[in-house]
């Protein structure tokens, strides 16, 4: 899955549809009034969404055939299940909905299969030592784990061997009646945190409504990190000019975001 494919399932996402807000809203308002015809249209303007969901599950090697059409369930179930009156956008409630169909996909078709309590022996053990090595500012020993725990030595060993193969960042990790450990919140990496990514489809979404000009400003300045003198010479228009639209394509985006 390293280099996508221009046509996935029959469609060509290079020529996939983008929909303003506004006509979101009003597709959405047909939808909720039964018609699938602006369901039809409102599922392939956000085909987009899908496609930058599996990009993600690129190390896994899967048909990119089968993902997009399990992240299109994700997405469907988004579509059915959203809604608009609690201020959120769709972007940010369809993708973790997206993720966790193809997480879903992914776990029901892992050739190593591994029972439950035994997973929950191995994640109660990894919960113990991170309690451990938090207090005593040392990695604590197995026998030190097993007797907190409650786990003998020989459980613990085993329970962990057995689930070296790729666990998912959503796997709870433990849960004694209250929030739940998730394997995610064991893991320092700001980068590439669920939170941040989906800020990064809506900077992406706010980005392509603003014109091509304005577009292609901010793109050399933020992503290119070229100054106001160097874009003014690359499009052949004056410095003022360029911090002026500079100045107006950032407020049309903070604008964007805040609705």
């Amino acid at each position: 899955m390293s280099s996508y494919k221009v046509e996935i399932c029959g469609v060509n996402t290079a020529k996939l549809p983008v929909l303003k807000e506004e006509e979101k809203d009003a597709l959405f308002t047909r939808i909720k009034q039964g018609d699938a015809t602006a369901r039809e249209t409102y599922i392939k303007g956000n085909l987009r969404l899908v496609l930058s969901v599996i990009k993600r599950f690129s190390g896994n090697h899967e048909n990119v055939d089968d993902l997009f059409q399990i992240g299109c369930i994700g997405l469907i179930k988004s579509i059915d299940n959203f809604n608009p009156a609690l201020g959120v956008k769709f972007s940010t409630y369809a993708v973790p909905m997206i993720i966790g169909e193809i997480r879903r996909y992914l776990r029901d078709n892992n050739s190593i299969r591994v029972s439950r309590s035994l997973r929950d022996t191995a994640y109660k053990a990894i919960h113990t030592r991170e309690i451990l090595a938090k207090t005593s500012c040392k990695e604590p020993t197995l026998e030190e784990i097993a007797k907190v725990s409650g786990l003998t030595q020989e459980e613990i060993v085993f329970a962990l061997d057995a689930i070296q193969s790729p666990v998912s960042l959503y796997d709870p990790v433990y849960t004694d009646g209250g929030d739940t450990l998730y394997v995610m919140d064991q893991i320092s990496d700001k980068k590439n945190r669920e939170d941040n990514w989906i800020e990064e489809l809506s900077l992406n979404d706010a980005m392509n409504h603003l014109n091509e000009r304005e577009n292609f400003i901010l793109r050399l300045r933020f992503y290119e990190g070229k100054t106001q003198m160097e874009v003014a010479e690359e499009i052949h228009i004056s410095q003022a000019q360029v911090s002026r639209l500079e100045k107006s394509a950032l407020k049309s985006i903070r604008t964007y975001l805040s609705l």
